[in-house]
């Protein structure tokens, strides 16, 4: 019996063993392969200096550009912790998302904080829809700004303007602050699907920054 049971636990470590190796080799090569497309879309004028596994589904790297506009910038990818089991059963149950994050200091630290998350509803009518009813009157309202400013403030109209003009508006969040990092923005990562797509935010992210930029304010 208790070598049966000797077995069956040498079974599961061996079995978890090869779980986490596969799976934690995994999500180094994902991981590198999304680095890899931020280094391309830089076409010569950036590139990754460095970058540092802090754990098997976390990854943080500096990012070397020579335009003005971004210092000291880096980026941290957040994959789903496939190589623990649990871990991994719960981000699925909460549904959380594979996220690149870019965060860097502007060459003006903005006056302002904003905190821009997108979040998307939408609904359904379950009950039966009368004929007489159908001739509906459909309007597409603008964008929805909740703010805690009893007035606003005239320097976050070019940022506003920014963000709802970018061609790119998939971002989880965004972030102004007159702290280090001055700005931040998270993707989900199934929106970044080659380098043409990173080429693409890496665009938006300057369109960003000039729009924050205190030479435009």
């Amino acid at each position: 019996m208790g070598r049966l049971l000797l077995i069956d636990v040498v079974s599961a470590g061996v079995v978890l063993a090869l779980w986490y190796f596969c799976f934690a080799r995994y999500n180094r090569c994902k991981g590198t392969t999304v680095l890899r497309w931020v280094q391309v879309a830089c076409a010569g004028k950036g590139r990754i200096v460095e970058a540092r596994w802090m754990s098997s589904s976390l990854v943080q790297a500096s990012l070397y550009l020579p335009s003005r506009l971004f210092e000291d910038a880096r980026l941290t990818v957040h994959l789903m912790p496939r190589a623990l089991p649990m871990q991994w059963l719960i981000s699925r149950w909460r549904k959380q998302k594979e996220t690149l994050t870019f965060e860097a200091d502007l060459d003006s630290a903005p006056g302002f904080r904003l905190d821009v998350f997108n979040h998307r509803w939408c609904g359904h009518n379950t009950g039966k829809i009368l004929p007489e009813s159908r001739n509906w009157i459909i309007a597409r309202p603008g964008p929805v700004v909740l703010t805690t400013r009893e007035k606003w403030a005239h320097e976050l109209t070019p940022v506003v303007n920014a963000l709802m003009a970018s061609r790119e508006k998939n971002f989880l969040s965004v972030r102004f602050h007159p702290d280090s990092p001055h700005f931040s923005a998270t993707v989900a990562l199934d929106s970044l699907s080659d380098q043409q797509a990173a080429a693409g935010l890496l665009t938006v992210l300057r369109e960003l920054a000039d729009g924050a930029s205190a030479k435009q304010i």
